[in-house]
C-alpha cells in the first residue's frame, strides 16, 4: 500500500500509539531511555517525511519497526565515532515481567548488559523476547535472513544468560558543587512557585521539549510551559540521577510522593539555554534507573 493512501492523520495515530513500543526497542539497543528518546524523535520524522514523498508500504507497524531499527544503527554508529568506550555509569538496569526463562531474562537484563551483546544479537533478543515479534516479523525490520536471526537470538541468549550470573559494578556518579548549587536554586524557585524567578533564569533562546507533546523556542514560548505547572499543584521537585545524568525528579504529591516524570536542564553560564521535561513520557520511566540525591 502506498502510505500517501494511509493518511497522514492516521499515520501519526499509529506513531502514538507504537511510541512507547518503538521507545523499549531503541532504549536497549542505545542503552539509554534518554537517548532512546532521541531516536524514537528521529525515526517519527523519518516515517512522517516518507509518508509525504509517497513511500510504499506493505505492513506499515513492522516498516515503523524498521526505521527505528535503522535510526538506532545510525545512532550507534555515530556514537562509536564519537567516542572509543562506553562508560559503565551509563549503563542502567530495567525490568519486566514475561512468560518464559528466555523472556524473563531479556526483559530484566540491564541496559548495559544488552550493550554487551553485538549489535545483531541484541536486536534479535529484544525483538523476540523483549517485544514478542516473531522471527519472521524480526528478519523484517533487522533485514536477516532466517537462519542469521535464529543464529543472532541463539547466541545472545547464551550471552545474557552469562552476563546474569557475573557480578556488577556501577559507579555511584556525583555532582559537581556549581552544578549542584545551579539545580538546587532553580528546584527551590520551582517548588516555591516563585515562576517569575524560575523565567529569570532562562535565556532568551531557550529551548523547552516537552518530550511527548511540543516543543517550544524562545524566553516568550517558554512563559507558556511554566503556566502549565504554574497552574497544576499535584507536584514537587527533587534533585536525582537519571542514568548517572544530574536530573530534576518530578514527584507525584497524589501519589505517595512517587517520582512521575524528571527533568534535563542545560545551562551556560547561569542561564538556562534548554530544558527536557519527560512527565508525559511515563514509557521512558519504566526503564530508567533513578537515583534520588539527599536533600
Amino acid at each position: 500500500m502506498s502510505l500517501a493512501g494511509f493518511g497522514r492523520a492516521e499515520l501519526a495515530a499509529m506513531l502514538v500509539g507504537l511510541r512507547p513500543k518503538l521507545h523499549r526497542y531503541v532504549a536497549r539497543m542505545a542503552g539509554s531511555v534518554i537517548e532512546g528518546e532521541d531516536i524514537v524523535q528521529e525515526a517519527v520524522v523519518k516515517a512522517l517525511a516518507a509518508h509525504d514523498g509517497g513511500a510504499l508500504v506493505e505492513r506499515p507497524e513492522q516498516w515503523l519497526f524498521r526505521i527505528a531499527h535503522n535510526a538506532a544503527q545510525d545512532h550507534l554508529r555515530r556514537r562509536q565515532r564519537e567516542r572509543s568506550r562506553m562508560t559503565e555509569a551509563d549503563m542502567t538496569g530495567i525490568e519486566d515481567i514475561s512468560a518464559n526463562a528466555e523472556v524473563r531474562l531479556a526483559a530484566a537484563a540491564s541496559l548495559r548488559s544488552f550493550m554487551q551483546l553485538r549489535p545483531a544479537q541484541r536486536s534479535a533478543v529484544i525483538l523476540v523476547d523483549v517485544l514478542g515479534l516473531t522471527l519472521h516479523e524480526t528478519c523484517e525490520v533487522t533485514g536477516s535472513t532466517l537462519a542469521a536471526t535464529k543464529a543472532a537470538l541463539h547466541r545472545g541468549r547464551t550471552e545474557l544468560k552469562a552476563l546474569a550470573s557475573a557480578p556488577t559494578d556501577v559507579a555511584v556518579p556525583k555532582l559537581e558543587p556549581e552544578e549542584e548549587r545551579r539545580l538546587r536554586r532553580y528546584i527551590d524557585l520551582f517548588n516555591a512557585r516563585d515562576f517569575d524567578g524560575v523565567r529569570a533564569l532562562i535565556a532568551e533562546d531557550v529551548q523547552v521539549d516537552v518530550v511527548n507533546r511540543t516543543r517550544l523556542k524562545g524566553k516568550k514560548e517558554a512563559s507558556t510551559y511554566f503556566g502549565n505547572y504554574e497552574r497544576l499543584g499535584d507536584w514537587a521537585l527533587s534533585l536525582g540521577f537519571v542514568e548517572a545524568r544530574p536530573a530534576i525528579l518530578i514527584r507525584n504529591l497524589q501519589a505517595d510522593d512517587a517520582v512521575r516524570g524528571f527533568m534535563l536542564v542545560h545551562w551556560r553560564g547561569e542561564e538556562v539555554v534548554r530544558i527536557r521535561d519527560f512527565r508525559h513520557a511515563p514509557y521512558c520511566l519504566e526503564n530508567a534507573h533513578i537515583r534520588p540525591v539527599a536533600v
